[in-house]
């Protein structure tokens, strides 16, 4: 089947892309409002984009609730901040985590709900969450406004914490025990990161010599 993208709502184009372009990272995003009240929220429309600088990318959606605010706690956060701190997801903290997913009222934080324990980042303000392995303490560096009040979130990561456990003094990363999560299709399905397998690159000279 071909579909021309212009030929569906974006509700039926949100489903055939989470459908079709997985597993995908989990960012819970941290961030602080104006009253300096601490929430976070999952979105898998993320990725690293760069490494000098080192960027990361987040897609973030309008928000639905009937409030007259337009744009979500987390996109609001950030714009008024300027800054914003991204928690990768272990699948030990994948149920707390769905709990950040859930539409609480503004002011309601997110962390306190889920259970999560908050501690100070190093370079920003905003707090990172302790049981996450991998912090990373970002600033805002653009934001796109895009239809349907959504915005493509662009943050450059300023200080990283990985747990101790998890990484050695060569900064090789034990990506067994970071044990992440990725988002799959549907509402509530998840794939892990164990279930790996590897295949080498290879230089033109062993490609060629394949070949023969």
């Amino acid at each position: 089947m071909d579909i021309a993208a212009a030929d569906l709502p974006p509700d039926r184009i949100y489903k055939l892309l989470v459908s079709t372009v997985m597993p995908r990272p989990v960012a819970l995003v941290s961030t602080l409002n104006a009253d300096g009240i601490a929430n976070a929220a999952p979105f898998s429309f993320f990725n690293v984009f760069s490494n000098a600088p080192p960027l990361l990318v987040i897609g973030i959606e309008g928000s639905k609730r009937d409030d007259g605010k337009p744009h979500k706690d987390t996109a609001r956060n950030i714009a008024e901040r300027g800054e914003f701190v991204v928690n990768l997801v272990s699948r030990a903290i994948v149920e707390p985590m769905v709990v950040c997913a859930i539409d609480f009222p503004e002011g309601v934080s997110e962390i306190s709900e889920a259970g999560f324990t908050t501690l100070p980042s190093k370079q920003i303000a905003t707090p990172r969450i302790a049981e996450s392995p991998v912090q990373f303490e970002c600033r805002l560096f653009s934001t796109q406004a895009l239809p349907y009040n959504r915005s493509l979130v662009t943050g450059e990561i300023v200080h990283l914490h990985i747990r101790d456990d998890l990484i050695d003094d060569k900064l090789h990363v034990d990506a067994e025990g970071l044990d992440l999560v990725g988002r799959m299709h549907g509402a509530g399905w998840y794939a892990t990161t164990r279930d790996r397998f590897e295949v080498p690159r290879m230089s033109v000279a062993e490609w060629r010599a394949k070949q023969k």
